[in-house]
Formats: structure tokens, C-alpha cells, sequence
């Protein structure tokens, strides 16, 4: 790897280097519920990483759905136990939230009160209500809320937080983001019976990281059409629009794209750059820069340690190809141990949360 690769991979810290420096000591984790979409894949990036979690057990609060779960590979020679059970042990220290999202506040609370942290899935709960008592809570009690946001893990996306935290972009001016996927018979069922549909459910994702950048938004307009090529009585093609100060963003969530995978996409431009990342989570786009980034780097000279400043980024085009270690899911749980084990900075608050949940309300055409 050459000098400039080298640097645009360590310009991705604080997140995968730090994760694993100083973290000892595994983390005896539950879950409570196998409903969401990413329960399974969660518990499976759990049990891969062996040498930061030992799982407990699993819960299962809805009757009839653990005998399901059983049969999944995720949960294969898994102790199940009663919610009660599982919350009452000492020495559980986190709980996985993998409910149905109008019973994840409650069982999100439940862990809180019993003093546990929360891997909580997004969007987290179908009341903003509910979800500000929690999350706020939580706080309170010095307990970390994480919540499954897999984009903030993600190396591209690390990248682009740190342009906006060094100013390498300007004042940003608008956002395009896009994240859809064709909806088969299943999804379609559960998006209908879900408030807000698959812009709340799907396009939070997309609503945590415009929150980070710009903080929550002035006013929002929402549009969602039922566009009739798909058997559903809901929107399945939905846009939103966000207004502050300085910016526009655009939203989109189309259930009806059978490339929604490689169509997921996120775009920021400034006033001094911007940056593509196209798809969504390959970590690969493009970093346009009006000007050089120069940056501090310590190299050894004749022995010596000398600090230089070296050409980071290039004023113009800077492709990137940027490789996340593991699965889709471990960097999220790599994190969780270093904020519990070894004191990082989790980065990620309660007042930012619940703008996130307020937010995502309001982008699907509904009220926090």
C-alpha cells in the first residue's frame, strides 16, 4: 500500500483501529426478540466475534415465534429463556432489542431498568414518545443506547463525517441519498402494517447521517405515491424533502426498484467540495476538492521521529475504494465493546437520537 492509500485508510479513525486497542474482557450479551429484519444477522456478527461477546440466551416475547427462530442457523444451540429470566442475570451486561418495532421501546426500557446497554434496531419505536422517555432514560442512568445504524460504521461514511468535522467540504448545500429495494410478497406485508412504511422503517438509515451532518431540519415535505405496480395499499415509492439554513436534501425510498441494491447511493456537495458514495455500503465514490488536503503525519528520519506535512487528498477527483473488516454488522458490535471495555467515546447521544427518530418521523409524513 502506498503513502496516499495508506492515509485515506487511516483517515477512517476514530473508528476500526481504535476498536480493537486496549479492549480485553468479553461482554456477556441477550437478545430479546427474533422479529426485525436484521435479528437474525445481528446475533450471527455477535457469535462470530467470540472473543469480545459470550451470548447468554435469546428471548422471545411473542407466543408461537420462538418455535420459528428455533429452526434458524443464527440461533443453533442457543439457551432460550424468558424475558425475565434473561434481564434478571447479574451478569448480562447488553441486550440486542431485535423486536417488533412497536414492542422495541418497551422491550428496549425493560433492559434499562434492569441495567443493561442497548444494541437497539432501528427505527427504534412506533411513538416518538416512547422513544425520547427511553433513550433520555437511559442517560440518566450512565447506559449506552446503541442503535442499529450500520451506516455509521461504515468506512466511506467515516470518511465523509471526518470531511464535514475538518471543513474540507465548505458549508454543505444540498444532499441526494436514495436507499430502496424491490419488495417481495413478505416485505410488503410487514411495510404495510408499519406507520410511515419503508421511509421510516428503511430510509432511517439515510435520516442518522443527514442528522449528523446538518442537525435536524427546519421543515420537512413529504410525497408518497402509491404507484400501483406492486399489490400494496400503501406508498411504495416515497420522497422527502428537508430545508435548513444553507441546504436542501433529498430522500428517496422506491420499494419498486428491482436494482434498489446498486441504486442506493448517498451525495453531498459544499461549498468548497463534495463526495459520491455510490453504492451505499460498498465503500467505494469519489471526494472532489476545490483545494488540497494537507495533514500531519509522523515518519522516521535517521532514527528520529519527524513530523511532516504531507498531500492527503489531491484538489479535484479522489476516487476511493475503502474495504469494511467482517461482516455487515461487526464493526457496530466492535465498537459497542471498545465504548463499554475501553472507554471510546460512543459519539452518538441521546439529543442526537431522538432528532434522528423525530426526523424520520417527519420524512414519512408523519408526526413526532
Amino acid at each position: 500500500m502506498d503513502r496516499r492509500a495508506f492515509l485515506s485508510v487511516a483517515a477512517l479513525a476514530p473508528f476500526a483501529p481504535a476498536f480493537a486497542a486496549g479492549s480485553t474482557g468479553r461482554i456477556r450479551v441477550g437478545q430479546i426478540g427474533t422479529s426485525h429484519a436484521h435479528a437474525s444477522g445481528k446475533m450471527d456478527s455477535v457469535r462470530s466475534l467470540g472473543d469480545l461477546y459470550e451470548v447468554v440466551g435469546v428471548a422471545e416475547p411473542i407466543a408461537g415465534r420462538q418455535a420459528a427462530a428455533k429452526g434458524a442457523k443464527a440461533y443453533a444451540g442457543l439457551r432460550w429463556m424468558s424475558e425475565a429470566d434473561l434481564l434478571a442475570d447479574a451478569s448480562v451486561e447488553a441486550v440486542l432489542v431485535e423486536t417488533t418495532l412497536a414492542d422495541s421501546a418497551r422491550a428496549a426500557m425493560a433492559a434499562i431498568a434492569a441495567g443493561k446497554h442497548v444494541h437497539l434496531d432501528k427505527p427504534g419505536a412506533e411513538r416518538h414518545d416512547d422513544f425520547r422517555r427511553m433513550r433520555l432514560e437511559a442517560e440518566r442512568r450512565g447506559l449506552t443506547v446503541q442503535m442499529g445504524y450500520m451506516l455509521r460504521h461504515n468506512p466511506a461514511f467515516a470518511l465523509l463525517l471526518r470531511t464535514h468535522r475538518e471543513g474540507w467540504l465548505g458549508d454543505i448545500t444540498e444532499i441526494d441519498a436514495s436507499m430502496g429495494k424491490l419488495a417481495d410478497a413478505r416485505v410488503m406485508a410487514q411495510l404495510g402494517v408499519l406507520p410511515g412504511h419503508g421511509m421510516f422503517e428503511l430510509a432511517c438509515h439515510l435520516v442518522d447521517i443527514v442528522v449528523k451532518l446538518l442537525g435536524a431540519p427546519s421543515s420537512v415535505r413529504y410525497l408518497g405515491k402509491r404507484t400501483g405496480l406492486l399489490a400494496a395499499d400503501f406508498p411504495d415509492n416515497q420522497l422527502a424533502v428537508l430545508e435548513y439554513p444553507r441546504a436542501t436534501v433529498t430522500l428517496r425510498c422506491n420499494h419498486g426498484d428491482p436494482f434498489g441494491g446498486p441504486h442506493r447511493r448517498f451525495r453531498v456537495a459544499g461549498t468548497k467540495g463534495a463526495m459520491v458514495i455510490d453504492p451505499l455500503e460498498s465503500g467505494k465514490g469519489v471526494l472532489r476538492l476545490s483545494e488540497d488536503v494537507r495533514s500531519k503525519v509522523c515518519e522516521t528520519v535517521d532514527g528520529k521521529s519527524v513530523m511532516k506535512l504531507v498531500t492527503e487528498f489531491r484538489k479535484g477527483d479522489n476516487p476511493f475504494a475503502l474495504k469494511a473488516p467482517g461482516g455487515r454488522y461487526d464493526e457496530e458490535f466492535r465498537h459497542l465493546h471498545a465504548v463499554l471495555r475501553a472507554g471510546v467515546p460512543f459519539g452518538w447521544d441521546a439529543a442526537h437520537d431522538i432528532a434522528v427518530h423525530a426526523t424520520a418521523l417527519r420524512c414519512a409524513g408523519l408526526e413526532p
